[in-house]
């Protein structure tokens, strides 16, 4: 009697025990592991949160007030926008107070040079309008930089993906392999779909950070690939032989405008050089430019048609390919 008790209790907890560990084990498996996946993840996004704190301090300018004083304009986007094209590391507020500081040593040199009332304003306009034009030439010199080695990027992409790489994995090989300014926006690209943005959107911010044709060719190729289907890598060879024939005919085209161009320079330095010249030749006749009313008058409208030709000029011989 004894014996049969104990083997049925024996039983019974055998059968108990095997039934527990077969539902509850499993769950309490998956509930320890979760746990240690939010641990992970809650360490993770603190360091996260400390990098960014330490990347925001660093990327606040010298001027924050000015930098959000801008934010709040509606000028204040376009600016940083520009700035981010160029690839400078300065701020907004930065920016303008620069601009504000070459606008008055603009009024102040020009309008002691030259005096007459409207001078002083002219002066601060043209000192206020040279950090833009900067801006925009290092945007431009950016740009073309990008423009040339984007060919080879494209090339890059196309041997990664024959190769068995997948297209995000290409995109991270441009970004280590090839100089600025390819390979910091195709780092950004990467980053950005890394952290969960999803490719194409990813590829349209490229778009937009990059305004060329040429890139937002890429980015509607790959987005028509994704969609469709197709071969991509051959996609983007066709695309390289494109961007590299359209050079060929850019470089033609500059050939056959050099004499515009030539033509332009020389229209522009010849006034200067002449008034230099005159200056040792006959200096009495050059002060009455300086010392008479008139000739002040003369010599502002003369700085203003001349800086009007030369754009002009410039916009002549401008062809688009």
């Amino acid at each position: 009697m004894l014996l049969s008790l104990v083997v049925f209790v024996l039983v019974t907890g055998g059968i108990i025990g095997a039934y527990l560990a077969w539902t509850i084990l499993p769950g309490l498996k998956a509930k320890r592991q979760l746990e240690e996946r939010l641990r992970d993840a809650e360490h993770h996004s603190t360091e996260a949160e400390k990098q960014s704190t330490v990347l925001r301090q660093e990327a606040a300018g010298p001027l924050p007030s000015i930098d959000r004083l801008i934010a709040r304009t509606g000028a204040g986007t376009g600016l940083s926008k520009l700035i981010e094209q160029t690839g400078m590391r300065i701020t907004p507020g930065t920016f303008a107070v620069l601009t504000v500081l070459m606008a008055a040593m603009g009024s102040f040199i020009l309008g002691r040079a030259v005096r007459l009332p409207f001078m002083w304003a002219l002066g601060a306009a043209l000192g206020g309008a040279l950090p833009t034009l900067w801006l925009f030439n290092r945007r431009r010199a950016r740009l073309k930089r990008f423009e040339e080695q984007f060919p080879e990027a494209l090339d890059l992409l196309a041997r990664a993906l024959r190769a068995g790489h997948a297209l995000q994995a290409a995109l991270g090989m441009v970004a280590e392999e090839l100089p600025a300014p390819v390979g910091i926006e195709f780092r950004k690209t990467f980053e950005q779909q890394n952290f969960g943005l999803p490719l194409n959107e990813a590829l349209n911010e490229l778009a937009v950070r990059v305004p060329l044709m040429d890139v937002r060719f890429f980015a509607t190729a790959i987005a028509i690939q994704r969609d469709t289907g197709g071969n991509l890598a051959e996609i983007l060879d066709n695309l390289a032989a494109v961007v590299r024939e359209r050079f060929k005919i850019l470089r033609q085209v500059r050939v056959h405008t050099a004499h515009g161009r030539f033509t332009g320079y020389v229209l522009l330095a010849l006034p200067a050089a002449l008034a230099i010249v005159l200056s040792f030749i006959n200096p009495g006749h050059m002060n009455l430019l300086f010392q008479e009313h008139m000739g002040r008058m003369m010599l502002g409208a003369t700085v203003v048609m001349q800086t009007v030709g030369y754009f002009w000029i410039r916009q002549v011989i401008k062809i688009e390919v």
